[in-house]
């Protein structure tokens, strides 16, 4: 396949790019000279992810499927394995029964954002639930309606509290969101689990800095953390999460907290596709944003166009020269601006700089509360929340999705929020396990529903009768400690800080067929 223009990223930069520049085009024009290549095949409203989390949206209201979004180009999703700038290919992954496609462009558009990487906090990768895409707030909400649901057949009190607290990782926007609509639900669906009564759920959110929300100004930020306060919310600034468990938080300040569910807003790293074009033409690309001229054309590549969070785009702010924020309301119109600009490029016109008035930042805080400034003004409280709830609902792509919405919305003011598991618990056949040091891995008793893999760091073995033995990385730890019961006769305990890969489910019984592990005899 060959294309005029190839569009990577199905972002807000990248769908609005592909947009504009189909419907300057014409749509017979645009599908056969235009590809957007995409890994999902929908735009996602970001802004709305947290309600999502929250049971006041259904996941689909905030979707919209990039072939109607983009009707006059031609969409393939798939991955990006790697771009050939020599060659002018780019190699896409397109699925299990796929072969990888090659595609040929002239001009390149970069939009591929930032990708999530946790690897900095140890624990956060397997533990931490990430706040990005649609799935990733279905699976929070599911999540969190699951932590009820067994907090609610506990019976000891530690346990029980340890199962109602949730911590958030991340004071910006999203993670105030995020905490705010999650206590939300939690709260209004405490009252439908009689066991609960006694024991009130925690929110507690972290963040590094000294103050939320620091793109909206002190004086926002400071009163949405006094909201979260009033409600309930533990709000712990210049705290750094340092390692994370399946029941620990740990702080790098010193102390911890127990909790099994974690969500982290925070923790994204530049696109290995992007690093890897930027090595190989030579440009230096400051935390991963490519720098470009103000039309947003690479300099010294005059068909190579980059924009959304991956681009470092000038921009004016009243006569004075800064890099565009990576937000959604610049990257939709870095997005359309590029579109134009193509369209005028593929007529042999003059392209134009890239200028827009920033019009303020909005942040619910949950409970019809919520921080906005727009235009120099500030609004907080009701006021703001209404601001926020109508100036993004007419932002939202689609009739059909704003009338469900507002449909959602109005249901919200009258109903309690939907408490159904619409997702099986998760049951992954491999499963990564991040111990800290003293950790128990399990102990004598316990009924053994998996086998482990030692990767790194060490366990101590203790029997009863037995001296102590540690196990170094690379051990398997099977069925030589199980009993005729199929119960673990030894405690386990983390030596130092340990990652383990947990075989069970089919991955298990596949590794008992191959291996013929059995439970040991007496």
């Amino acid at each position: 396949m060959e294309f005029d223009v190839v569009i990577a990223g199905g972002g807000w930069a990248g769908a609005y790019c592909g947009r504009t520049l189909g419907r300057a085009l014409g749509r017979a024009e645009g599908q056969r000279r235009v590809a957007l290549v995409t890994e999902q095949n929908m735009l996602v409203f970001q802004p709305m992810l947290a309600e999502v989390a929250g049971s006041s949206l259904a996941p689909m209201d905030v979707v919209n499927p990039l072939r109607q979004f983009c009707r006059n180009v031609n969409v393939l999703r798939g991955t990006i394995n790697s771009v050939d700038w020599e060659r002018k290919e780019l190699t896409i992954d397109g699925g299990r029964f796929t072969r990888n496609r090659t595609v040929k462009f002239k001009h390149l558009v970069i939009a591929l954002g930032n990708v999530t990487e946790f690897s900095s906090v140890p624990g956060l990768a397997e533990f931490g639930w990430p706040m990005k895409t649609v799935a990733d707030a279905l699976r929070l909400r599911n999540t969190v309606i699951n932590r009820l649901e067994e907090a609610n057949l506990a019976e000891e009190p530690a346990e029980r509290a340890r199962l109602l607290t949730f911590v958030v990782v991340g004071g910006g926007y999203t993670g105030v969101e995020t905490a705010g609509q999650v206590y939300d639900l939690v709260r209004q669906a405490h009252g439908f689990y009689p066991n609960l009564r006694g024991t009130p759920p925690r929110m507690v959110l972290v963040h590094s800095r000294g103050q939320l929300l620091t793109e909206i100004g002190a004086s926002l930020g400071a009163y949405a953390q006094r909201v979260l306060a009033r409600r309930g919310v533990e709000v712990r600034l210049n705290t750094h999460v340092s390692e994370v468990t399946s029941s620990h938080v740990y702080f790098a300040e010193g102390g911890s907290l127990e909790a099994h569910t974690v969500i982290s807003t925070v923790g994204s790293a530049p696109n290995p596709v992007v690093l890897d074009l930027c090595r190989q033409l030579g440009i230096a690309a400051a935390k991963g944003r490519v720098p470009v001229e103000p039309t947003m054309q690479v300099a010294g590549h005059p068909t190579l166009w980059v924009a959304g969070d991956c681009a470092a785009v000038p921009w004016s702010d009243r006569g004075e020269m800064k890099i565009a924020p990576t937000t959604s309301q610049f990257a939709v119109r870095e997005g359309a601006q590029l579109g134009r600009n193509l369209a005028r490029t593929l007529r042999g016109e003059a392209t134009r700089p890239f200028g827009y008035r920033y019009l303020g930042q909005l942040a619910t805080i949950g409970e019809r509360e919520a921080v906005a400034e727009v235009m120099g003004w500030h609004f907080r409280g009701f006021l703001a929340w209404w601001l926020w709830r109508s100036i993004y609902l007419s932002k939202l792509p689609g009739t059909m999705r704003k009338l469900r919405v507002m449909a959602d919305w109005t249901f919200e003011l009258i109903f309690p929020r939907d408490l159904a598991l619409t997702l099986p618990t998760p049951e992954d056949a491999l499963l990564p396990i991040h111990l800290a040091k003293g950790d128990a891995l399990f102990q004598i008793g316990d009924p053994c529903r998996g086998i482990y893999y030692l990767r790194r760091g060490s366990l101590t073995m203790t029997a009863p009768g037995q001296p102590p033995q540690t196990l170094p990385a690379g051990t398997m730890i099977d069925q030589e400690w199980l009993d005729a019961k199929n119960l673990w006769r030894a405690d386990a305990t983390a030596t130092e800080a340990a990652n383990l890969t947990i075989f069970r489910g089919r991955a298990l019984e596949l590794l008992r067929n191959e291996l013929k592990l059995v439970p040991r005899k007496p």
